[in-house]
């Protein structure tokens, strides 16, 4: 075997000597660091550098100089995430890397070819460029898991070129350009490999999915913002979910997700249809209501019991009412995704809803004054036009009550009184009182200000809290008694059977006779004082209405 190939086996033995000539370094930590590389164990503080240590045991075989610089720039780049390794594990992970570099630095540099580790490194990437990544770019022909991997090592070779090299040529700065762009283009996928890449796959091929991407991928009529027109140029053909994404302002890789989530579900549906759609590959309209049923039977109940319209306004035609109802879908999934911990606010989540699809009807429609007279665009919702813009200006201001009544509780010190949990804060939604938030959301108002307290005089230091809005709940001693009534009373009452059975009876079987029933038969007295007892307990064990 070569001297600069790797073997498991060699490696261990050689690190082994190494550790008998160094007496402060014990076995386990030798072992520990040929592991490291062997197996990329990696402490959870420094998963960043694990792709590095990956690309560097790829590449080692044919070029072992290459993978020690790799490994050299992880470990630098490992000291800057943890100076001090204060982390769990670090500072075996760095003496067992350090180890390995002294141990690898003399047997790597006789198959340096260049005169010092920048231009090797340079000169590696370059031809790995020329000689894997322009070679596997074959367009739709092109395998996509492979060139997918080659993009991610291409990435992590430019970031050590990078780190190594204190100038890099204008030729390798373009090359490292045009990875990064198509690198998006290849990465790995969940279930639907979507894109011009993943159409050879064979899921794609299949007449529901094929029926879901064509009609997510219908289009016309819309109005694009003018800084995505020139996307639409450079990238093809979008979909719906981009339009929204380009409306409002989603997250880029949150609008993937629901995507692939919202073709799934429709592709699904369809292929389950009774009788079968004719023909299969166009995706019918009973899939289409039967998702969006599901979806909005809480955002309905939600307008029913607050007396109020839902925004789900069709327009006429088949096609565009089909067009109007994926982008409804596509929006509560993609709100509900945005959300986070806002999900657990479902009234929340309908209120959001509520709005932003009456802005979505609003930018649709051109018959409501909605067309800017300047540009001649739609005007844009209220949060829209940058990205991520929803989810700043959006979830981020609710997520922040939801962080300071958290705070109050003082890790389940505090009692339950002083401060909102989920339940607490969305009771706020429950009343049409929620509509004073107005959209978009003032920041002046009581939601946002957290003194919104019903009922009572709040005092300065009531203020300050957001308050419940309906319901207190006032937690006692005796609140675990209330909670498990049902197992008390049943331990009680069988207590009181057990005992009056074992007190006049030889047997279980003695129960029946006239006597020991006749006795037997008091539990229901005793049921009853403690149906009274419960009672009793409740005031002061639920709380008070507002």
């Amino acid at each position: 075997m070569a001297s600069g190939q790797h073997d498991p086996e060699a490696s261990t033995s050689s690190g082994l000597r190494g550790s008998t000539s160094r007496p402060s370094t014990s076995t386990a930590t030798t072992n520990f660091s040929l592991e490291v590389f062997d197996n990329e164990v990696v402490p959870s503080s420094l998963g960043s550098i694990v792709p590095i240590l990956r690309v560097a045991s790829e590449v080692e075989p044919e070029h072992p100089r290459v993978a020690f610089i790799c490994r050299l720039y992880a470990f630098e780049k490992a000291h800057r995430l943890d100076p001090k390794s204060i982390g769990r594990g670090v500072r075996q992970f760095k003496t067992g890397l350090s180890q390995r570099l002294e141990q690898d630095n003399a047997s790597t540099l006789v198959y340096r070819v260049k005169k010092t580790d920048g231009r090797e490194i340079e000169s590696f990437y370059r031809q790995y460029y020329e000689h894997y990544v322009r070679a596997l770019d074959k367009g739709e022909q092109a395998d996509r898991d492979k060139l997918g991997k080659t993009y991610q090592t291409a990435g992590v070779l430019y970031e050590v070129l990078c780190g190594v090299s204190k100038t890099v040529s204008p030729e390798l700065i373009a090359a490292a350009k045009d990875v990064h762009e198509k690198k998006g283009f290849y990465t790995p996928y969940n279930i639907l490999p979507l894109g011009a890449a993943g159409a050879s796959q064979g899921i794609m091929h299949l007449d529901e999915v094929k029926a879901s991407v064509d009609a997510l991928g219908y289009t016309r009529g819309l109005r694009w913002p003018s800084s995505f027109e020139q996307r639409r140029q450079e990238v093809g053909e979008l979909d719906l979910l981009d339009w929204l994404r380009a409306m409002f302002g989603f997250q880029k890789e949150s609008v993937k997700n629901q995507r692939e989530h919202l073709l799934l579900i429709l592709a699904d549906v369809h292929i389950r249809l009774e009788p079968r759609p004719e023909p299969l590959n166009k995706l019918d309209g009973r899939a289409i209501d039967a998702v969006m049923n599901k979806l909005f039977k809480n955002y309905k109940t939600w307008c029913k019991f607050l007396g109020i319209k839902h925004s789900l306004r069709l327009p006429e035609g088949r096609q565009e009412m089909q067009q109007r109802k994926i982008l409804y879908m596509g929006l509560y999934l993609l709100i509900w995704g945005e959300g986070a911990n806002v999900r657990f606010m479902p009234e929340c989540l309908c209120y959001i809803f509520h709005n932003v699809s009456a802005a979505l009807c609003g930018s649709l429609s051109r018959a409501t004054g909605i067309i800017s007279i300047v540009t001649g665009e739609n005007i844009k919702p209220s949060y829209a036009g940058e990205d991520e813009a929803f989810l700043r200006k959006v979830i981020k201001p609710i997520y922040r009550v939801i962080d300071k009544e958290s705070q109050k509780s003082k890790n389940g010190k505090a009692p339950h009184s002083a401060w909102c949990n989920y339940d607490d804060l969305n009771e706020y939604f429950w009343s049409a009182d929620c509509f004073s938030l107005d959209w978009p959301m003032r920041d002046d108002s009581d939601f946002f200000k957290s003194t919104r307290d019903k009922g009572k005089q709040a005092t300065q230091q009531e203020s300050e809290s957001t308050g419940k809005s309906y319901f207190v709940e006032t937690r006692t001693f005796w609140h675990i008694f209330r909670s498990f009534d049902r197992m008390w009373t049943l331990y009680l009452l069988a207590l009181q059977a057990m005992i009056i059975v074992a007190w006049r009876g030889n047997s279980p079987s003695d129960i029946f006779e006239k006597d020991i029933l006749y006795h037997v038969s008091t539990i229901f007295i005793t049921a009853s004082f403690l149906r009274f007892l419960q009672i009793s307990l409740m005031k002061g064990t639920l709380g008070e209405e507002l």
